[in-house]
């Protein structure tokens, strides 16, 4: 089954074709980067008219590199949420409309199950077992927990098959990666901040400053705090403004703090509710210390840990095209009525 798959959640625009929802033959994305930069952060009214712009040669161009037609497609899958309402229209009439002229299936995705669903790419054993989704697969298998990590959503699920899931944890306030971006901007490192902290941090002594790693406490469960760290930096440069301060090894002290975290609720989820398996994904997964401190803690636990490919950690549309060839097998096509949800809940 081929897929054309299209994600305009925030501010990329992707498109991919995926065949049998893991074998990916094609993936566009177009960045808006260099737009928002000055800002500081993205600017919903930019982000959807730059996907106007450029939705359909996205789209072109992920046929031509997959050297397919639309004549060749069997399905669209596309992201109807969660995400910035204006960038998701734009994607979601885009799939209607090839949906409605190509006469195929429309499959709307939740944009957090496909992040979860990345790490289901490219796997050969699935593909030869014709895509069952509840069958092991490279590094993957039901049921597992996964620690779903962006600038939007901080959140521990566990997945006991496809489309069931229950919610863990959850930030109570801001998302680590908004976290990452605010820290960036304050110190005038640059957006968006993760890649810029993750590199400086590199540099720096991530035990030169002892910021606090927040509700690690039993009473807090699996939920997670980081406007509280955010602050504490904040704090120390303001309080230390007159010292020599390394700015390395303060976004590695504030990125230890931050990943000590997001391990140690993840782990302790899969130990307490006696789930062997890992899984990690969102835009956070690409931050180098999260990945190795993941999968080093992990192993000490005994677990199973799988990280998405580093090309779909990000927002992209060939996740999306994985999570939507398993919901079409499941649960059959989308209506043609279906509209961008913001806040859409796994």
């Amino acid at each position: 089954m081929l897929v054309l798959a299209i994600e305009t959640s925030c501010d990329d625009t992707s498109a991919a074709v995926v065949n049998n929802g893991v074998e990916v033959l094609s993936s566009v994305i177009a960045s808006q980067t260099e737009f928002h930069k000055k800002y500081g952060g993205i600017v919903p009214e930019i982000a959807s008219r730059r996907h106007i712009e450029v939705i359909n040669p996205v789209i072109k161009e992920a046929l031509e590199r997959a050297d397919k037609d639309f004549g060749d497609l069997d399905a669209v899958a596309v992201t109807c949420g969660p995400g910035l309402v204006g960038s998701l229209l734009v994607g979601v009439c885009a799939a209607k409309a090839v949906s409605y002229s190509l006469d195929i299936p429309l499959i709307g995705v939740n944009h957090l199950e496909g992040h979860m669903y990345a790490n289901f790419i490219n796997s050969p054993s699935l593909s030869k077992r014709g895509g069952n989704p509840n069958e092991e697969r490279e590094g993957v298998s039901f049921p597992f927990i996964c620690l779903i990590v962006s600038g939007g959503h901080t959140m521990i699920v566990e997945a006991k098959g496809y489309g069931k899931y229950r919610t863990l944890g959850q930030t109570r306030d801001d998302a680590a990666g908004e976290a990452f971006d605010k820290v960036a901007r304050f110190l005038k490192l640059g957006f968006p901040g993760g890649p810029v902290i993750d590199r400086l941090a590199k540099e720096g002594d991530p035990k030169a400053i002892d910021f606090k790693r927040p509700m690690l406490e039993e009473e807090y469960g699996y939920d997670f705090s980081f406007s509280g760290i955010k602050t504490a930096v904040v704090n120390y440069v303001m309080r230390n403004a007159q010292r020599g301060m390394r700015t390395q090894d303060i976004v590695a002290s504030f990125q230890r703090a931050v990943v000590d975290v997001l391990v140690e609720k993840t782990v302790k989820a899969a130990v307490e509710n006696g789930i062997g398996n890992i899984c990690l994904a969102g835009g956070v997964s690409a931050n180098s210390l999260l990945r190795s401190e993941l999968m080093l803690r992990g192993a000490e636990a005994g677990l199973r840990v799988t990280i998405p490919p580093f090309e779909y950690t990000t927002d992209n549309a060939a996740m999306i095209a994985c999570a939507g060839f398993h919901r079409l097998k499941a649960d059959g096509p989308s209506q043609l009525s279906i509209k961008p949800v913001a806040g859409l809940k796994l």
